[in-house]
């Protein structure tokens, strides 16, 4: 998945930031720094949005808000409708535990069923 975008926009606009690492569009995005972004890993704080196309370190990034129905790849574990999302290892969506999770690592809900590294549309928080 090289170029991305947002399945429904709700309003607010994708913005522009610096890529601090190799990222590939659909990727969740965490402030890495100063105007920088990059993939998620983890649970990762503070994921930002997702990036719309592929970019090299330092290269510019366009970052789609989480506030978007988002369509991209579901990562470890796959995903069903419903359940709650945070970021995997990858930076890509994967089912966020409640007890487990911290709240902050939520990053939306599912609203279809994929299997790993298939498209699962999604709403962001």
């Amino acid at each position: 998945m090289s170029d991305y975008t947002p399945v429904y926009p709700l309003g607010s606009g994708a913005w522009t930031s610096q890529a601090s690492a190799t990222t590939v569009g659909g990727q969740l995005m965490a402030v890495s720094g100063v105007g920088t972004v990059a993939p998620a890993g983890l649970t990762a704080l503070p994921v930002v949005g997702v990036s719309a196309h592929d970019a090299a370190s330092g290269a510019p990034l366009t970052v789609h808000p989480l506030k978007e129905v988002h369509e991209t790849n579901a990562g470890s574990g796959g995903i069903t409708a419903g359940n709650p999302l945070k970021s995997d290892a990858s930076g890509l969506v994967t089912l966020w535990v409640t007890g487990t999770d911290s709240a902050a690592a939520f990053v939306g809900t599912a609203l279809n069923t994929a299997t790993v590294g298939n498209p699962v549309m999604w709403i962001g928080r």
